[in-house]
């Protein structure tokens, strides 16, 4: 299978000079990541401290209407912050209406701030896992089966619920986990699996982890297609490269958390993974929308990377 590559658009900032500023900044970069990207990625999340956050699927909408040649996803959404049986209409309208660009990207939810700030409950983790799977279960019933749909979950259920259209083609369910009861999860419901901010030893072993739950349902392993999300940091110098890696208030990136170095030394670390089986990098340039770095990763970055 070949390394495809998506961009993730960045999830929070400060109080930009004008209300669009973000939009803009989209529209002036996409132009030159066609050709590169097969994809674009949102998170979903409703705050980040008093930074500005914008809602997912609005989001989504937009880029998969203004920008055909890309597939949409979001990275990932919190299975809870929506009834299961109203997110597969919404995915299901959305693959619709974008000609089968849609990823459904999903995950057990992990923030508790934003579930607090916004009246949502934050049940324990091994809940969360469990209402996971009632997604799951009710979002692949309404998409494949026919007539009325009733699935009686311990969180969630649909009772004699029709769903048209269906989606043609069914989006791929990635699924963005690491623990192991939720690995077992996509060893039994996922088309793909995403982790994020993992090193090469994490990566590998959750991957591992993986394959041998597939095996253990009889599953192919090969057929779960293996995703990393995260972030770029690069630059021609390594000065550079150590300015940017500090450029985000409150963060600091290395390798524990990102591919950061040189263009060279960027690809030298994304060989590891592909090496370990992966084949779909969703990444975030840190420095966009300087175009100069997004250049560079287009350039010197992408090609090798494509043609390992």
């Amino acid at each position: 299978m070949s390394v495809d590559f998506g961009f993730a658009l960045i999830e929070k900032h400060p109080k930009p000079p004008r209300l669009n500023q973000w939009m803009e900044d989209v529209d002036a970069i996409l132009p030159r990541l066609q050709g590169h990207y097969k994809s674009l990625w949102m998170t979903d999340h409703f705050i980040w401290g008093d930074q500005y956050v914008y809602d997912v699927w609005t989001v989504l909408t937009w880029l998969a209407a203004k920008w055909p040649s890309f597939d949409v996803g979001p990275m990932v959404m919190g299975q809870n912050y929506r009834n299961p049986a109203l997110l597969a209409k919404m995915a299901a309208t959305l693959n619709v209406f974008s000609g089968g660009r849609f990823i459904m990207g999903l995950g057990a939810g992990w923030k508790e701030d934003e579930y607090r700030a916004y009246g949502y409950d934050y049940p324990s983790a091994g809940a969360r896992v469990q209402q996971l799977e009632d997604t799951l279960e009710i979002i692949k019933r309404l998409w494949t089966q026919p007539g009325k749909v009733s699935y009686q979950g311990t969180y969630y259920a649909v009772n004699d619920a029709y769903f048209e259209p269906k989606p043609d083609p069914l989006p791929p369910i990635c699924l963005g986990v690491k623990g192991e009861k939720t690995l077992k999860l996509a060893a039994k419901y996922a088309d793909w699996w995403n982790i994020s901010d993992a090193p090469i030893a994490y990566y590998s072993d959750r991957s591992n982890l993986l394959s041998r739950y597939c095996e253990e349902i009889g599953r192919d392993p090969k057929t779960v297609r293996r995703s990393w999300f995260g972030r770029v940091v690069t630059a021609r110098s390594e000065a550079e490269v150590q300015k940017l890696a500090t450029s985000r208030p409150g963060i600091v990136y290395s390798r524990a958390n990102c591919f950061i170095g040189t263009p060279a030394q960027v690809v030298e670390q994304m060989a590891e993974f592909v090496a370990a089986g992966n084949t779909y990098f969703m990444i975030d340039v840190v420095g966009q929308p300087n175009t100069d770095l997004l250049d560079l990763v287009n350039e010197e970055i992408i090609p090798h990377v494509k043609a390992m």
